[in-house]
């Protein structure tokens, strides 16, 4: 039986997650190693013997922002459809091989730093001990002038309750011929990520969900005992991969 599963990739390194600034809003293009470490990952983890199976991927949701956009397009899926923010696919026909549909989505852009953006932990933390605010949690205190740990967990609440609705419910638990894609990519940012898994699961991201993300970085969520009511994070989900019926083996 089939369990759909949800990918979520961080978008490539940029100069500002290099030195640890938080990046919000500000549109900041990928490193060259960040853009040669996500094709490097793209041929390591996308294809039909690999983690992510392009044919099995019935949508996928990226962020505003353009680092995200931009990792994105170098996976390497193969999309039959153009990117939304491009005037033609960048491939011919005989190369697709993902019919899912691409949405730009806000609900998935990252944290609103407000106050903090383009701020170091270092520099936030000396600067509420001058205003005597005390320490601070990202996951417990939100941003000033941004978005708060509720705030974050009624958007991304929202997205969750989709993607269980519009494309897990059709696929989970269904034999792997009757079962429609079922898969959902998602391709955004640091603590938005971490907090859409630690939502996953239920927790209370006020409570911090002690997930990390690195830049680049891949994250698997599924269910247990194929039951939507059962969310669950795949453990070693980047090293495990299926085995297709009916695709040829390579001599």
């Amino acid at each position: 039986m089939t369990t759909p599963r949800v990918f979520i990739i961080r978008h490539g390194e940029t100069e500002w997650s290099l030195n640890g600034r938080h990046t919000g809003t500000t549109e900041l293009p990928l490193t060259a190693n960040g853009e040669k470490r996500i094709i490097a990952t793209g041929k390591a983890l996308v294809g039909d013997d690999r983690l992510i199976i392009p044919r099995n991927l019935a949508h996928i949701y990226v962020s505003p922002r353009r680092r995200a956009q931009k990792t994105l397009e170098l996976l390497g899926l193969g999309c039959k459809e153009k990117m939304p923010w491009q005037s033609e696919r960048g491939h011919p026909d005989s190369d697709v091989r993902c019919n899912a549909k691409i949405e730009v989505l806000d609900g998935v852009r990252e944290w609103d730093y407000g106050d903090y953006e383009g701020l170091t932990s270092k520099t936030i933390a000396e600067q509420r001990q001058k205003d005597g605010l005390g320490s601070w949690d990202i996951w417990r205190d939100g941003c000033p002038g941004g978005e708060s740990p509720q705030q974050v967990t009624d958007r991304l609440d929202g997205v969750i309750v989709q993607i269980r609705e519009k494309y897990h419910s059709k696929s989970i638990g269904k034999s792997r011929q009757e079962a429609p894609p079922g898969d959902v990519l998602i391709v955004a940012h640091g603590h938005i990520l971490r907090a859409f898994a630690g939502r996953w699961v239920n927790k209370n991201i006020a409570h911090n969900p002690s997930l990390i993300l690195e830049a680049g970085g891949v994250g698997t969520l599924s269910y247990e005992h194929h039951k939507l009511n059962e969310p669950a994070i795949l453990l070693g989900g980047a090293f495990m991969v299926d085995i297709l019926e009916g695709v040829p083996e390579k001599e």
